[in-house]
């Protein structure tokens, strides 16, 4: 008999099953939140149940420091606190292992990943096959003929063994010990892991390929050339260290205990109770048979009847328990076995690909008030992407899958066909992120009109804090689990293919699908909209942006690439003039970017502060914060800032914006995001426009590479002024603030005469400069202390100027607490467009929890309605912009600042428009102030 050990990494799986149903948990009668218990259980189940392995055993961390804490103090320092209701469910958990008599692992000092690591090749040893129960990457290094990963199934993927043949694939490596020097290479964002800048995977891979080992590119980095020798060089130490931390260790203290590892039969007296307790009806019924109920909390089963595991009576008819076809919605947990599919629902897609088709397909779409469109494309990036297929959907369980040729005169051609539907201004065209479609048509000549909705749009406007792909909305929503990509071109890497090389009726299935399940889940939400108060939002403001940000997207801006290219060079002069200075000053060379490094120089050879904080590893704090506070005590803590921000800087702009440019077009064209910050705000990425630190010279500089098209076109930046400022004496009513901005006075100033009882005229820069701090800081719930660390002052004074500003403006103290109030009360708030923002742990038990929801509760609606008034703004700029039929086009958005391209010729024809529909915006007693500027770049705009 084989002998087959299971080691399950318990956290990683706990977290898992809680995650797998946050979108929709599972709570008791009592109001405990069960996901992470019935998430935990039903994959226990089914690897008992399928993989039948005769010894298993769940592996835990401690809150004992490791090595690698030791070592590294920046070790997982990032990772967030754990969820209260995981947190909660943690001993029932265990419960359940213990119920299942499975043992549980730990070693103080070790981490799960060691124990199962030394576990697996001492089980090796002793002739098992064992399995790694987890979906982390890192245990690649570990596997061998009789050691694999066993990855359990979710959200529609079947569950994936992975030994030696599969790593070697997937990393792309000859040995699997090579996933080490990969990972101290690339690193780990999770646990914090640095590797070496500028090296991702892609890269690491290549350099093992060639070198074979970290060691061996060291040993051989003159070959390497430009940044990437530098920053192997510079930083041997922090990969080599990375290394070190990426190793899952051997040696850990752990015996293996053959016979405690053993499978046994579950104990009925732990499971029956507990179950009961938890509600778990169906899980009941699978474990101890369909006898068992659950009755006030209480189990009733017959025990007469002796059952296995799964429910089959002993000794008599063996009987194959399935998931029921209806499943109570308290009870399972998503997977395969529950969802409804393709191949279990009835459906009726047709691919059309004959003129005939089409022409029959084009009347009946004319003929429809509303229809569901998507577009399969060849890339991810619409502005590099090329149409594969169109498909349409208008009633339930039906579609239509129109594919597009490869040659680009014969694809424009059936595109062409399609060109009056989707222009029709009277059809309201549905789809899921329908901005990627909209922007796709756009290179084929196709000007989309008409209402939109936007699925995923709805379900950020009905839960902006979770997730809005269309997988997990057709799982959380229809109970439906669509085609998974992956399963026509393949996972991410390399050898992923697209949709061009997956067969026609594959294609067309998939893609009709997918037209299908978004409009039932236009059908599921739009309901939902109004109970909310999110229609008129959707209807007026988010659906109505896609277009502007779609015609925002096309047009891109131009980079200066050799202006980037010298000041990069500027950045590299500095960074080593810096390092030398830090070398200098502290009197020994180090490894700058090692944060105990840092410290020790810092903290023992310099000795500036005595008092100086630890982490519970026993490693100073080297921080921002940390290294911000000290600088006035030595000229080098500056220059560690600086360094670090410059590298930072060069990295991920300097360099980095040149490569962005497409091929096509010859300009950048940033992605704007509606549905990612919960506030309403926008955000971007390719490049993150919001993230350019503005706040310093060299950081301001980046601006300057953003440029107009041509010479006979400027920049024109028009921004909010203090609009965060002005929509909370708009939302407090408060006659102080609202006054000062009626009489047009300079807010600090005016706050600074009001806190420190003192004339207009009198208020000097440092008086001022403190009352700035407060205006912005109070709305985001700055304290004295965090008020005193900022502005250097004592935390007495400090105290005392919140309390005059409050005492001067008691409306803001009285919407803080209405507004916190309000939370409590009503689990959100609300913008003044009704957006609102779901604030789950607003009653938490736990202090910080809290405080942090209710630092939002005060903080959302400003933020969220300035978003909607920047928002409304650009919609009413686009509208306008292309009724004076004029050449100027807006271009970027960042923060509360729109950015336009335009021909000098009409500047003074479209700057007061463009200010005027900034103001106008969202209708309001307080002011509004729009500065304006151009430039021939950015930064002169601004």
């Amino acid at each position: 008999m084989t002998k087959k050990l299971f080691l399950l990494d318990g956290m990683a799986l706990i977290y898992r099953a809680h995650f797998a149903l946050s979108k929709a948990p599972r709570f008791t009668s009592s109001g405990l939140n069960t996901s992470a218990m019935l998430g935990f259980t039903n994959t226990l189940l089914e690897v008992l149940k399928k993989e039948q392995p005769t010894h298993m055993a769940v592996v835990f961390d401690t809150e004992a420091p490791t090595e690698r804490h030791t070592e590294f103090e920046q070790y997982k320092a990032h990772r967030e606190a754990m969820p209260e209701d995981l947190s909660a469910a943690l001993p029932y958990v265990k419960r359940i292992i213990e119920g299942f008599n499975i043992p549980v692992l730990t070693v103080d000092g070790y981490e799960a990943d060691d124990i199962i690591g030394t576990l697996a090749k001492k089980a090796e040893k002793e002739g098992f096959i064992t399995y790694m129960m987890t979906p982390d990457k890192d245990f690649a290094q570990l596997v061998s003929d009789r050691i694999f990963i066993y990855k359990p199934a979710r959200s529609g993927n079947e569950m994936e063994i992975m030994g030696v043949k599969e790593v070697l694939a997937k990393w792309e490596i000859e040995r699997v010990d090579q996933v080490i020097d990969i990972l101290g290479l690339w690193g780990d964002a999770v646990d914090n892991i640095p590797g070496i800048p500028g090296i991702g995977e892609k890269t690491a891979k290549l350099l093992i390929q060639k070198y074979g080992s970290m060691e061996n590119i060291f040993a051989n980095s003159h070959e390497l050339k430009g940044k990437q020798k530098e920053n192997v060089e510079n930083f041997k130490d922090q990969g080599l260290l990375s290394k070190r931390l990426a190793t899952i260790l051997l040696n850990t203290p752990i015996e293996l205990d053959v016979d405690a590892l053993c499978i046994k039969e579950p104990s009925k007296e732990i499971l029956e109770p507990l179950f009961a307790e938890l509600e778990f009806r169906t899980l009941g019924r699978r474990v101890f048979g369909e006898q068992f109920v659950v009755t006030g909390g209480q189990a009733l089963s017959n025990s007469n009847i002796q059952t296995d595991l799964f429910g089959n009576p002993i000794g008599g008819v063996s009987v194959t328990i399935k998931r029921e076809t209806a499943i109570e919605p308290d009870e399972e947990e998503p997977s395969t076995t529950g969802f409804k599919t393709i191949a279990n629902t009835p459906h009726n897609y047709e691919i059309t690909d004959t003129p005939d088709k089409r022409k029959k397909l084009i009347e009946a779409l004319a003929a429809q008030k509303s229809f569901c469109f998507d577009t399969e494309t060849t890339g991810t990036d619409a502005n590099d992407a090329e149409l594969v297929g169109l498909s349409f959907s208008w009633k339930k369980g039906e579609g239509f899958y129109v594919p597009i040729p490869e040659n680009q005169a014969e694809a424009q051609a059936i595109v062409n066909e399609f060109k009056s539907i989707l222009e029709n201004p009277e059809t309201e065209k549905i789809g899921q992120n329908i901005k990627y479609d909209i922007l796709i048509m756009k290179w084929y000549n196709v000007e989309m009109q008409g209402p939109l909705f936007d699925t995923m749009l709805a379900h950020y406007l009905i839960d902006a804090d979770t997730r809005h792909n269309m997988d997990f909305l057709s799982e959380s929503y229809l109970n439906y689990s669509p085609i998974s990509i992956t399963e026509l071109i393949g996972k991410k890497g390399k050898d992923q293919g697209n949709m061009r090389s997956v067969p026609i009726d594959k294609a067309g299935e998939y893609a009709a699908e997918d037209a299908d399940i978004t409009l039932q889940l236009k059908e599921t939400f739009a309901p939902l909209l109004p109970s909310l108060n999110a229609d008129k939002l959707a209807r007026e403001v988010e659906n109505p942006l896609v277009y502007v940000l779609a015609d925002m997207e096309k047009e891109g801006i131009r980079i200066d690439q050799k202006g980037l290219a010298d000041y990069s060079k500027e950045l590299e002069s500095d960074i080593q003039r810096l390092e030398k200075q830090i070398y200098e000053k502290a009197g020994v060379r180090f490894n700058i970017a090692s944060p105990k490094q840092l410290g020790e120089v810092l903290f023992e050879k310099l000795q500036l502060d005595p008092k100086a904080k630890k982490t519970k590893t026993g490693q100073y704090q080297t921080g921002e914060d940390v290294l911000t506070a000290l600088a006035p005590k030595h000229e080098m803590v500056q220059d560690v800032l600086d360094f670090r921000q410059l590298q930072k800087l060069k990295s991920t702009y300097v360099d980095a914006l040149p490569l962005m440019i497409n091929r096509k077009t010859g300009r950048v064209h940033s992605s704007f995001n509606q549905a990612v910050a919960a506030t309403g705000r926008l955000s971007s990425n390719n490049p993150n426009l919001q993230n350019i630190p503005i706040r310093t010279e060299k950081g301001r500089e980046v601006r300057r590479a953003f440029i107009p098209r041509n010479d006979d076109f400027t920049l024109l930046s028009a921004d909010y002024s203090q609009i965060e400022l002005r929509i909370i004496a708009e939302i407090s009513k408060d006659a102080g603030m609202l006054d000062a901005f009626k009489q047009g006075h300079d807010i600090h100033k005016a706050t600074a005469a009001k806190v420190y009882g003192i004339g207009f005229g009198e208020v000097t820069s440092d008086q001022r400069r403190n009352a700035k701090a407060v205006n912005f800081g109070i709305i985001y719930g700055q304290s004295a202390f965090g008020l005193s660390q900022s502005l250097g002052i004592p935390r007495k004074e400090a105290a005392d100027i919140i309390e005059q500003y409050f005492i001067q403006y008691p409306n803001i103290k009285k919407y803080m607490a209405d507004m916190a109030n309000f939370a409590r009360e009503n689990g959100y708030v609300e913008t003044i467009l009704g957006r609102r923002r779901y604030l789950r742990d607003i009653n938490s038990a736990n202090a910080v929890v809290r405080g942090f929801a209710e630092r939002n509760a005060i903080n959302a609606p400003i933020q969220g309605s300035a978003a909607d008034m920047i928002k409304v703004a650009m919609i009413n700029i686009n509208r306008e912009l292309k009724s004076m039929k004029v050449d100027t086009r807006m271009i970027l958005q960042v923060h509360d600042e729109l950015v336009f391209d335009v021909p000098k010729t009409e500047v003074e024809k479209v700057r007061p428009v463009i200010e005027e529909l900034m103001k106008s915006a969202i209708k309001m007693e307080v002011p509004i102030l729009v500065e304006s500027g151009t430039g021939s770049n950015w930064l002169e705009a601004h």
